[in-house]
């Protein structure tokens, strides 16, 4: 069963896909079109997600599955515990991973927006794409 995009899900991609850089501009235009079939059980706020590919175009990102946004988080006190992770399959988005790296800090998906958001100061400068 596939629901319409939470707002934290949607807020998350807002903040990870660079709107700079062309390939993040092509899968930001089909974040509209996107639905969650499902989420991560242990509460990370990892989101799968569905999408109808007749809706909207490919992003350039070639085939099969590629990391397309790759964002360290930083917390207040400037410690990286841990990333977001968006992929895309054959340029159409799949997925939004939240990463964990610390036993110390929770990692969740409200956590990593409330890190990404610029007025925290701590916004991921080590924001990468990863792929073609």
């Amino acid at each position: 069963m596939t629901e319409s995009l939470p707002e934290d899900v949607a807020g998350v991609l807002d903040l990870v896909l660079n709107p700079d850089e062309p390939i993040h501009v092509a899968l930001r235009q089909q974040v509209p079109q996107l639905r969650l079939q499902s989420r991560c059980q242990c509460g990370c706020g990892t989101a799968y997600f569905d999408l109808d590919a007749d809706a909207v175009e490919p992003a350039p990102t070639g085939p099969g599955i590629v990391v397309s946004a790759d964002v360290q988080l930083f917390t207040e006190t400037g410690d990286c515990p841990g990333e977001v992770l968006v992929f895309a399959q054959g340029g159409y988005l799949s997925w939004l991973e939240v990463c964990s790296w610390s036993d110390d800090v929770e990692v969740n998906l409200a956590a990593a927006q409330r890190w990404l958001q610029p007025s925290s100061g701590t916004r991921a400068g080590n924001s990468r794409r990863l792929g073609p």
